[in-house]
């Protein structure tokens, strides 16, 4: 049991306005593994004041690119030491498996923040441009205070996707934890104080949509950071607009994996199904549609039916497991709705469909395949955010980008193929945030984000941090050579 009796807010454990608090179960087994307090509209107010003190006065005010870069290097350091016991805590609060805990959750985590710790050293924050008068400094600022909400799904990796750029940036942030995952943060404050970041920097107040509201409705917030669901992210979006507030929106997906005819089936099978059934198949990004031409779709089937019926179900702490339970009753009942109206829609359910006998204390369900789908069912258009496929017939390859189009997502999608070449031109044809070919991958150096309903803005790369900063022109007189200062 870990059990939190105050919040991280000003550098310190504080005690909390509010008495209520929030409690973990392990969703393998319904068990209580912790709990924290959870936040108010009060603690909100006094971790944005902290917030904006460390932004404008003290060691991080005054911090270069090069300070920060070192402290970001520390945290990375201790991320990494104390990777195993960061997993074995996710696993736990989040049901993930423990293989994907350590490289999808932990280990994606570290190599974040690795690389804006080194682009914040090389980042000129400062640069001289030669204009028609004459030199113009063009100086890149720190956005603000910044409010990240993030999901439970993949919540330490989530928070780094907004964590680190803040930090490059020089900006500062009151981070609302999803209620379902909040150890894992209060895990991080404690790595945060041991690598000596300035009280202020980052303040972690858990609680519930109420209170996130009140973060995004703050008038001391400068930026909102988002991860979730679209109809969450609209709202959010609304508010940021009425107030003249940036955002960055990371939502939902329904991304497209096609295969195309010259595919090797046993060679692409293993990292389709990681891509497809990621984290129990509760990622943004999973590739939950397959594409296969009508001349090969009865062989696609019949192989991924295969493969995700041979798949481990179990106890998500084994390095064996490959699927583990989804993170409450209520998801799985969403998931165990979907099911339904997929039958109900006429598709055909080849693996899956039903809980695993065995595991009845978790909150689990088979990884399912779907056959004979069209892409107008509801099961094709709409996110289920569980390890449920649904496989599609297309005609030629200009018909399954198509396909891969009618959409309201546009976050991620795939290609299989032995031609190179030809997947490239499908990965042009197809309007989505990232594209992968034969994998699923994330470049920590490029932006990731999404088209349409799947967000705006976007995270990592360069591009990443300058969603951070604010842009200022300075004027000088013809002649001056200025110093930067960075």
């Amino acid at each position: 049991m870990t059990d939190y009796d105050k919040l991280f807010i000003g550098g310190e454990w504080r005690q909390p306005a509010g008495t209520d608090r929030l409690v973990v179960h392990n969703p393998a087994n319904g068990e209580v593994i912790g709990s924290t307090p959870e936040g108010t509209g009060a603690d909100i107010d006094a971790a944005v004041a902290a917030a904006r003190s460390a932004l404008q006065t003290g060691a991080w005010a005054d911090a270069s690119a090069a300070d920060r870069s070192e402290i970001m290097g520390r945290i990375y350091n201790l991320i990494i030491e104390r990777s195993d016991d960061l997993a074995n805590l996710i696993t736990a609060e989040v049901g993930a498996p423990l293989l994907f805990s350590h490289f999808g959750q932990v280990g994606a985590t570290g190599m974040v923040l690795d690389y804006f710790t080194k682009l914040t050293a090389e980042f000129e924050f400062e640069q001289v441009r030669q204009d028609m008068l004459g030199p113009v400094i063009v100086r890149k600022e720190p956005v603000g205070v910044v409010g990240g909400i993030v999901p439970w799904n993949v919540p330490l990796f989530v928070m780094m996707l907004k964590l680190a750029p803040t930090l490059a940036s020089g900006s500062t942030m009151v981070l609302k934890p999803a209620p379902e995952t909040p150890l894992s943060a209060f895990a991080f404050a404690d790595i945060c104080i041991e690598a000596g970041l300035p009280p202020g920097v980052l303040n972690i107040v858990p609680a519930g949509r109420e209170v996130g509201e009140a973060l995004v409705r703050h008038d001391g917030v400068d930026k909102i950071s988002f991860t979730g669901s679209t109809d969450a992210g609209r709202k959010i979006g609304a508010i940021c607009g009425e107030n003249l507030r940036r955002c960055t929106l990371e939502l939902g997906g329904k991304s497209a994996a096609i295969i195309l005819d010259d595919a090797n089936l046993d060679a692409i099978m293993p990292e389709l199904l990681s891509a497809a059934v990621m984290n129990n198949g509760q990622a943004c990004v999973a590739q939950t549609r397959i594409l296969a031409s009508r001349n090969r779709y009865d062989e696609v089937v019949d192989a991924l039916t295969e493969a995700v019926g041979a798949m481990v179900v179990g106890d998500p702490a084994s390095f064996e497991t490959g699927v583990g339970p989804l993170i409450s009753e209520r998801q799985r009942e969403r998931v165990e709705g979907y099911i339904d109206i997929g039958k109900n829609e006429g598709a055909r359910i080849t693996t899956g469909g039903a809980r695993p006998d065995g595991l009845d204390a978790g909150w689990f369900v088979e990884p399912t395949v779907f056959a004979d789908v069209d892409n107008t069912m509801r099961i094709a258009q709409e996110e289920i955010f569980g390890p449920v496929l649904a496989t599609i017939a297309y005609d030629d390859p200009a018909d399954a980008v198509r396909i891969a189009n009618e959409s309201n997502y546009g976050l991620s999608g795939s290609v299989w193929c032995s031609d190179v070449d030809a997947g490239v031109e499908v990965a042009r044809g197809v309007r989505t945030g990232t594209y992968s070919i034969n994998s699923f991958a994330m470049a920590w150096g490029a932006p990731f984000g999404g088209f349409k309903d799947s967000g705006i803005g976007r995270e990592l790369g360069p591009e990443g941090l300058e969603e951070f900063l604010e842009f200022k022109t300075i004027n000088l007189p013809a002649g001056t050579e200025p110093t930067l200062k960075y």
